[in-house]
This record gives structure tokens, sequence and C-alpha cells, in this order.
């Protein structure tokens, strides 16, 4: 018996993108759902993204690093000593003001990392490592013996990571296969040509009698004015930032300098003090 499976991550907030990539999904027929983490920030939909994905009906979740971001900052616990965090928690602000606060309780309880049996496959699911989802040790042009770390259930035919926003197909020094279904909302590529794309990237994987039938990495096109115009209207902060991301894949997260200017141009971290002290 044939399972269409799609797998899907890294949505960053960005519905127009998540609304693109289900449409497309239905249309291929697909069974069930598999999201791999980081659904918010710095995108501006909270609660509409949310349902969208509780429309999908996941068969199973997992948490990734910017999920934990904005369950923390959310809450009032966002640490304010450099402007990158400034970032994620006047961000993770945005989310509380949006309603986020009953779909964070949720998220919280997703769990790092899944294990699930299709057919005759086990599958192995993470953000990112099994155990931590942050950093960068599973770049895809890392090596193997990075990789083997997805893989040390010996039970494991398959492991499939998010995180790193790069569509992958590998390898590990057994050759068991590792998969990443890319991003959603943010795709990226350091090759300039390749980075242009900026469809919303997911996996649909489909399963037999005998194992993986097809692979089937999908660029869904959505409209970015149409994102844009969104973020305008729910007044999403570093919007400047936002619309840049949408339109060349750059991210600014780390951006130091840049982030300080922004935060002391709009006082941003102001504002999360204000919120902070609101919770109390």
């Amino acid at each position: 018996m044939k399972q269409k499976i799609a797998v899907l991550a890294d949505v960053h907030g960005n519905l127009t993108a998540l609304q693109a990539m289900y449409e497309d999904s239905q249309k291929q027929g697909v069974d069930q759902y598999w999201f791999l983490g980081d659904l918010l920030m710095p995108g501006p939909g909270v609660m509409e993204v949310w349902q969208l994905l509780q429309e999908m009906q996941p068969s199973l979740c997992v948490r990734g690093n910017w999920d934990d971001l904005a369950i923390h900052t959310s809450r009032g616990e966002g640490d304010l000593t450099k402007p990158s965090r400034i970032f994620f928690a006047r961000l993770g602000q945005y989310v509380a003001e949006q309603g986020g606060a009953s779909a964070v309780k949720i998220m919280e309880k997703w769990p790092l990392h899944q294990t699930i049996t299709v057919g005759p496959l086990n599958f192995a699911l993470s953000h990112n490592l099994p155990e931590k989802n942050l950093g960068q040790a599973l770049f895809p042009t890392n090596d193997v013996t990075n990789f083997d770390q997805l893989l040390t259930d010996s039970q494991v035919d398959i492991a499939i990571y998010a995180h790193v926003h790069h569509q992958l197909l590998r390898y590990g020094s057994d050759e068991r296969i590792i998969l990443n279904p890319g991003s959603v909302g943010e795709p990226f590529n350091h090759h300039e040509k390749l980075q242009r794309d900026l469809r919303a990237y997911y996996l649909i994987m489909e399963i037999d009698d005998y194992g993986l039938a097809s692979l089937n990495y999908r660029h869904v096109y959505y409209d970015r004015e149409v994102e844009y115009q969104r973020a305008v209207a729910a007044k999403l902060p570093y919007i400047e930032l936002y619309r840049r991301m949408i339109d060349t894949g750059r991210v600014d997260t780390h951006n130091q300098p840049l982030l300080d200017q922004m935060n002391q141009q709009y006082r941003y971290r102001e504002q999360y003090q204000a919120f902070q002290k609101s919770l109390h």
C-alpha cells in the first residue's frame, strides 16, 4: 500500500508560502504531514499560520530552535544582552500580541526528535541533531561524520532533519539515507543563481511495501508582494529586514551592527522591557 507523506519545516511565519505549499500538497494527493520545526518568526503570520498547520493535522511535530525562541520570548523571558537577542525578543513580543500564547503552550510540548515506522522503513526525525535543535553541525557541505550523529540508533533506516534551509539527499557512513525538505518560508543557498529561487520548498515521499518509492522535492511559487503587504498590515517589527529576506533570501539575524542601529532607531529594547513589565 502506497503512502504519500509531505515533510515541511522552517515556515518562519510566512503564511503566504505555507498556503501555497499546502495547496500544492493537496493537488499531489498527500496522505499525511510531518512538521520538523520553526513555525513562527520573523514573518507576520502567527495564529493564521498556526491554524493552517492544525488544518494539516500533522502526524508528528518536532521542536525547532526558533520555536524555543518564540516560546520563551513571548513569555517575557527574552535576553537583551546583544542586538540579535533584542531582535528575537521583540519578535516574541509580537507573537504574544498576535494572540500566540495558546500556540506556544502546545509547541512547548513538541519533542526534539521522534521515530516512526511507515511500511518497511524506520524514520528518525529531528529539527537538527536529535538532542540539539540549533548549531551548524549539519550544514550540507559538512563531513559525513557529522551526519552520522543522526543515525546512532541502529534500527533507523532514514533520518530527516531541517534547520539549515537546504534541500538535501545524502548518505551516512554506512549508506543509510539522510534527507532534508528545505524551508517553506526561507530557502537558503550561498550560490547566487540558486538563491534566486525563493519559492516555498518541501518534500513529498512516497512509501510502498518495498520501501522508498519516490522523493519529490517541491518548489512552489507564491506572491512575495502579498506576503509583504501582510507584514505591513500587521505592523511587523523589523519589516525592512523581512522585506529584504523575502526578496533576496538574505537574512540579518546575526548582523549585530545593523540590528543595533534598528533597535536604537525604533526603541525595540524599550518596547520589550515595557512588555515584560506588563506581564507582572
